[in-house]
C-alpha cells in the first residue's frame, strides 16, 4: 500500500479542515486544474482506515468514472466501475465504486447499503440539482453515509432547488468549507495556465423566430430572444463566421505547437449535427478533428486516446465540459448556445492544467463577442490582472497584456426556444485583441515549493491476485468476467443447459451467489471449473 502521497499547499490545507471537520458534510470549491480528484482521494485514504463502510463516487458522465478509478489506483484503492443496481453487493476486494448522478437516480435503493457507514466523495455537486429526481436519489442513497465530502469547480447557487448535504447562505450561495480560486492558483504559481480570451465579432442576419428578417453585431444591444438568436447565427457552421475563428484558433495553436508540440485544441459545438459541421471545416482546413458526442458509444474511449495522443483538435458537445483531465490542451474554441456561467467557467477550466516542466504556458480561449460571454471571460481576466498585479507587487514580471477586458460586463437573458428561426448569414469583423506569442515570458513561473510528501494512513488491505500479468485490477477484474461470460456461452452450446443454469452450477462450485460480487480469486477459479466443464469429452 502507497504510505505517501504529493499534495500542494492548499490540498493540504484542505485535508487538514476536512479530517477536523464538526459536520458530515464537507464542500470544497477549487478551480479547475487545481487537484480536487487527489485532494478527495487522500481523503478517501485517510477516512477508509478508521470507516468500516465502502468508498462510493459519483462522478458526472461516463467517461469520468474511468478517470476518478485510475487516479483512485494511484494511491492504491481499487473501484468499480461497471457496477449496477442488479449486482446486488461489492466483491469484498474493491475499496468501493465510481457511480453516475444518472445510475444514482436509478439505484439509490441499492446504493444505500452500500454507502452506509462508509465515505462518499459527491464529484461536481451542483449536477445534483439538475432534476430534482436526481437531488432526491442522492439524498435517499447517501443519508446513511459516515462523511460526504462535495466538490465544485466553480461556487454555485441553489436557484430553485436546493442540493443535498450543500449548506447556502442568505442569497442562495453555496457555503464552501474550503476555496480555492482561480487567483489563488494563478497567484501560487505552477498550477494553471493564465488564459486569454480573444474575442471575434461579427455581422449576423437571420429570420426571427416570427419571421421577421434581422441583423446585427454583437456591439448592438439586443433583448435576450435576439441576442440568442444572434449568437447562434454566428455558430451556423453555413457561414462565414465559424470558419474564420477556427482558422485563427487553428493558427494561434500550430504556433503554440512549435514550443509544445503535443499541444491540442477543443472546440466545444452546440449539438451532433453541429460538430459533425465544425468536424467538416477543420478537415477542410488540413486538421481532421477527433470528435466526441454522447451519442456515441466510442466517445469515452475517443477521449482517452485523444489525451493520450498528439492529434491537434477534439470537438465536443459536454463531454468534454468539465472534469476531464487533457493537460495538453491549450487553445478553445466556445462554439456552443449554452451560456450560463458556471458551464462557461468549466469549459474555460479545461485548458488551463499545468503541465511540470513546460515552461510559460498561456491558454487561449477564442469566444464570440457576446455580451453574456464577454461578462463572463471579464470576470476571469480580472482574476487574471488581480494575481499577477499581486505578484508584481512582489518584484514578479507583468501581465503581458494590461489592457485585456476594461470594459465593465453587462449581461442579458437566457436562450429561449425559437421556432421559425433561421440563420442566413455570418460574417467576421475585426480579430482577436494583441496577445503574447505563445513563446514570451509570462508572470506565472513554476512554484518553488509548491508541494511535499505527506503520509497517509493505509486504507484496508486487498487480498493479492492470483495472477495480474502487469495489468490493474480494474483490467484483470474486467477480462475475468469476460472469460468467464465466454465459457458460460460455450458450455450452455456444448451441454443444451440454459445459461442459468450454467451460471448457477460455476457459482455453486466456487461459493458464490452472483458472479458480480467475486473476488478476482473466485473469478479466476470460476474460469477454471469451466475449462474443466469443457474439457470433459461429453462437455458435462
Amino acid at each position: 500500500m502507497a504510505r505517501t502521497v504529493r499534495l500542494r499547499r492548499w490540498q493540504k490545507a484542505a485535508l487538514d479542515a476536512f479530517l477536523a471537520r464538526s459536520s458530515d458534510d464537507f464542500l470544497a470549491v477549487a478551480t479547475p486544474g487545481a487537484g480536487k480528484t487527489r485532494f478527495a482521494l487522500a481523503a478517501a485514504r485517510q477516512m477508509l482506515a478508521s470507516t468500516p463502510g465502502r468508498l462510493v463516487i459519483v462522478a458526472p458522465t461516463q467517461h469520468l468514472k474511468s478517470q476518478w478509478a485510475d487516479a483512485a489506483e494511484e494511491l492504491d484503492l481499487v473501484l468499480d466501475t461497471s457496477w449496477q443496481a442488479a449486482d446486488g453487493g461489492l466483491p469484498p476486494d474493491v475499496h468501493g465504486l465510481v457511480t453516475t448522478y444518472q445510475q444514482v437516480a436509478g439505484s439509490a435503493d441499492a446504493l444505500a447499503p452500500i454507502a452506509a457507514g462508509g465515505f462518499v466523495v459527491l464529484d461536481e455537486i451542483h449536477h445534483a440539482g439538475d432534476d430534482r429526481a436526481w437531488g432526491d436519489a442522492v439524498r435517499t442513497a447517501f443519508a446513511g453515509a459516515a462523511a460526504r465530502l462535495s466538490l465544485s469547480g466553480t461556487p454555485f447557487r441553489s436557484d430553485t432547488r436546493a442540493i443535498p448535504f450543500v449548506a447556502y447562505d442568505d442569497d442562495g450561495l453555496a457555503t464552501a468549507d474550503v476555496e480555492y480560486g482561480y487567483d489563488d492558483a494563478l497567484h501560487t504559481g505552477g498550477v494553471v495556465r493564465p488564459v486569454h480570451f480573444p474575442r471575434i465579432d461579427g455581422e449576423m442576419e437571420w429570420i426571427a423566430a416570427d419571421g421577421t428578417a434581422a441583423s446585427a453585431s454583437f456591439a448592438d444591444a439586443l433583448d435576450a430572444v435576439a441576442s440568442s438568436q444572434r449568437l447562434r447565427t454566428a455558430l451556423s457552421v453555413d457561414g462565414e463566421w465559424m470558419p474564420h475563428v477556427l482558422r485563427l484558433a487553428h493558427t494561434r495553436l500550430m504556433g503554440i505547437r512549435e514550443q509544445h508540440p503535443d499541444a491540442a485544441g477543443l472546440v466545444i459545438a452546440t449539438d451532433q449535427a453541429h460538430a459533425k459541421g465544425i468536424a467538416r471545416i477543420l478537415t477542410g482546413m488540413g486538421a481532421p478533428p477527433v470528435v466526441a458526442v454522447s451519442e456515441d458509444a466510442d466517445a469515452s474511449r475517443n477521449i482517452a486516446a485523444f489525451a493520450a495522443g498528439t492529434s491537434p483538435w477534439i470537438v465536443a458537445v459536454r463531454m468534454v465540459s468539465e472534469g476531464v483531465d487533457i493537460p495538453r490542451l491549450r487553445v478553445g474554441v466556445f462554439a456552443t448556445t449554452t451560456t450560463t456561467e458556471l458551464f462557461f467557467r468549466q469549459a474555460v477550466g479545461r485548458i488551463v492544467r499545468w503541465i511540470r516542466g513546460l515552461g510559460p504556458q498561456p491558454a487561449y480561449m477564442f469566444i464570440p463577442d457576446d455580451p453574456r460571454l464577454r461578462a463572463h471571460a471579464w470576470g476571469i481576466a480580472e482574476q487574471r490582472r488581480h494575481s499577477l498585479k499581486r505578484r508584481e507587487d512582489e518584484g514578479l514580471p507583468d501581465d503581458p497584456d494590461p489592457a485585456a477586458f476594461d470594459e465593465p460586463p453587462r449581461e442579458a437573458g437566457d436562450e429561449p426556444q425559437m421556432s421559425l428561426f433561421a440563420a442566413l448569414s455570418a460574417t467576421p469583423m475585426g480579430g482577436p485583441e494583441p496577445e503574447p506569442a505563445p513563446g514570451s515570458p509570462t508572470a506565472v513561473a513554476e512554484a518553488d515549493d509548491a508541494e511535499w510528501d505527506l503520509e497517509l494512513v493505509d486504507a484496508p488491505p486487498l487480498e493479492a491476485p492470483p495472477d495480474e500479468r502487469g495489468l490493474s485490477r480494474r483490467e484483470y477484474r474486467r477480462i475475468l468476467r469476460d472469460a468467464n461470460s465466454s465459457a458460460v456461452r460455450l458450455i450452455s452450446r456444448a451441454t443444451g443447459l440454459s445459461h442459468a443454469a450454467v451460471n448457477g452450477e460455476l457459482n455453486r462450485r466456487v461459493g458464490i451467489t452472483k458472479v458480480q460480487e467475486a473476488t478476482l480469486g473466485q473469478l479466476d477459479e470460476r474460469r477454471r471449473q469451466a475449462e474443466r466443464w469443457l474439457a470433459r469429452p461429453s462437455g458435462g
